[in-house]
């Protein structure tokens, strides 16, 4: 490699971001940290910057900035701080950035993940709903631009390994018959059905296997992200509803696996820590150490597989809906969850509720094309309209 790599971390005081700092930190003959971003945690992110020397931090605001550039001078830091989308958009899009780790959370991941495609850079995507919310358009952008797309959540990580290099000619064409997206099952997934009425938000961002936020966590609990990871692998690997299935595999061992019509299935194993597929797309064509201990399979001993039961994970069957019905349904679905899930984390509602939100605002919202990114803000904003509208006729 011919000089170091400058790396853009967009999330950086998630548990995404801080994953591949540690991997940077590994290889700093190879990467460099050249902006981070931490809208909320100033404390965490004026750490990180005075450990990793970035450029470039960003934050959520002027008086935000204003009070971490202080800190960072006082210090003796040069980092420059800017603020707000703009300020994300700049360091996704800098010219000198050749990959940007795209791990903020939700839809204010969209603008400056579509801006480092658009500017042809080689894009870790863990922000899944920004695809989700974008399908087509962001695509369309990937290809226009001549941007690098890899996927860091584990699931598409994984089939993006297990795929053959030319996947892109069409999965029939390759011989594949079905993605197998395997799925935790979270922590209630032998809860009985009554008791999840009044289950907590500890009890649901208390993963058995992964260390993740808040949302995500909660997302995992209804099974949700397996719902989004549903959608964005339709669209990473041009692939059906029809062709994806997801599989509860509770050990998460085996991160996700391809089918193909001779009869062989292909499937990505490895330790539930995910700076696996981080290094993996960092390094991508090639391989480096990550940090993560070799599997052992003597101490796992034991695989299991279950179907998803849709009664308890209802969230999983709206996803499937959005996937096939397709054009803005993707959108409404993603900003409902974004609502509800925000609600339960504030003790606002029960579990439960979260899918019935969400199936409400699928049944009111109309579906639109969406044929630009207006569009699609234009769906996410109905859709939190009539979440928000939910919760003030309940009383909350």
């Amino acid at each position: 490699m011919s000089r170091v790599q400058q790396v853009t971390v967009l999330g950086a005081t998630g548990s995404i971001g801080l994953s591949t700092l540690d991997v940077i930190a590994r290889h700093p003959e190879r990467y460099q940290a050249f902006a981070l971003s931490g809208f909320t945690r100033l404390v965490e992110l004026q750490a990180l910057c005075v450990k990793h020397r970035p450029r470039y931090a960003v934050v959520a605001d002027a008086a935000a900035g204003e009070a971490l550039q202080a800190a960072l001078q006082q210090v003796g830091l040069p980092t420059r701080v800017l603020v707000g989308e703009g300020g994300l958009c700049e360091v996704a899009a800098h010219p000198e950035v050749d990959a940007v780790m795209a791990a903020i959370v939700g839809a204010a991941g969209l603008k400056p993940t579509l801006a480092a495609v658009e500017a042809g850079k080689k894009v870790l995507l863990a922000n899944k709903e920004a695809l989700v919310m974008s399908g087509d358009l962001f695509i369309q952008a990937v290809r226009r631009s001549g941007a690098v797309l890899l996927p860091i959540d584990s699931e598409h990580n994984a089939i993006f390994q297990c795929l053959p290099g030319d996947y892109a000619r069409g999965l029939g064409a390759v011989g594949v018959r079905r993605i197998l997206l395997t799925a935790s099952g979270g922590p209630f997934r032998e809860t009985p059905l009554a008791e999840l009425e009044q289950v907590s938000p500890e009890q649901a961002c208390a993963h058995p296997n992964w260390s993740m936020g808040r949302k995500i966590s909660v997302d995992s609990a209804s099974m949700m992200n397996k719902g989004l990871e549903l959608i964005e692998a339709c669209w990473l690997f041009d692939a059906r509803p029809s062709q994806v299935e997801v599989v509860i595999h509770p050990q998460s061992v085996i991160h996700s696996l391809v089918d193909y019509v001779d009869g062989s299935v292909l499937a990505q194993l490895g330790n539930p820590d995910m700076r696996t597929p981080i290094a993996h797309a960092l390094a991508w064509p090639q391989r480096i150490d990550s940090g993560v201990a070799p599997l052992d399979l003597f101490a796992v001993a034991r695989l299991d597989f279950q179907r998803p039961d849709e009664q308890r994970f209802p969230c999983l069957r709206l996803a499937r809906q959005a996937a096939e019905a397709g054009g803005s349904a993707p959108a409404l679905l993603n900003a409902a969850n974004e609502v509800a899930v925000a609600a339960f984390l504030e003790r606002r509602i029960r579990f439960p509720e979260i899918a019935r939100i969400i199936d409400e605002v699928l049944n009111l919202a109309p579906v639109a094309a969406v044929e630009n990114l207006d569009a699609v803000l234009v769906a996410d904003a109905r859709a939190r309209v009539l979440a928000g509208e939910w919760l003030s006729r309940h009383g909350l």
